[in-house]
């Protein structure tokens, strides 16, 4: 009796392992940048419940965001990306910035992100 032994060649296993390798690379690249924007997600949040953010003008209003930036690192988002404007008795904080990072060769990647955050006064504790 023959017995036939089964499983990977040394050439499939590199194969294997470049593939991995691949998206292991291409996923270093990407993570940092998602995490980026939960940061910039996070500061706006921590902004909206700043307690009295609705009586700041735009321009304080920008200077707290971009200070919870600094503290966590933050450098794709410019104050060109960030647009306060008005809206009911608040404002409305758009961000939408784009991040291009060098992959492999003359190749990029791209990441296009985009989010707003309403700021509201918050109701009186007895007015219900």
């Amino acid at each position: 009796m023959k017995r036939n032994q089964g499983g990977m060649t040394l050439i499939g296993f590199i194969l294997v392992l470049a593939v991995v390798g691949v998206f292991a690379y291409m996923g270093m690249k990407l993570i940092p940048m998602y995490s980026e924007f939960h940061t910039v997600k996070q500061s706006l949040k921590a902004v909206a419940n700043e307690p009295g953010i609705t009586t700041q003008d735009p321009a304080r209003i920008k200077d707290l965001f971009f200070r919870r930036l600094y503290v966590s690192y933050s450098e794709s988002v410019k104050p060109e990306h960030v647009k306060i404007s008005r809206k009911d008795a608040g404002y409305l904080i758009t961000v939408d910035y784009e991040v291009r990072k060098p992959l492999i060769a003359n190749l990029d990647v791209v990441g296009r992100f985009q989010t707003e955050q309403e700021v509201r006064r918050a109701r009186d504790a007895g007015a219900y």
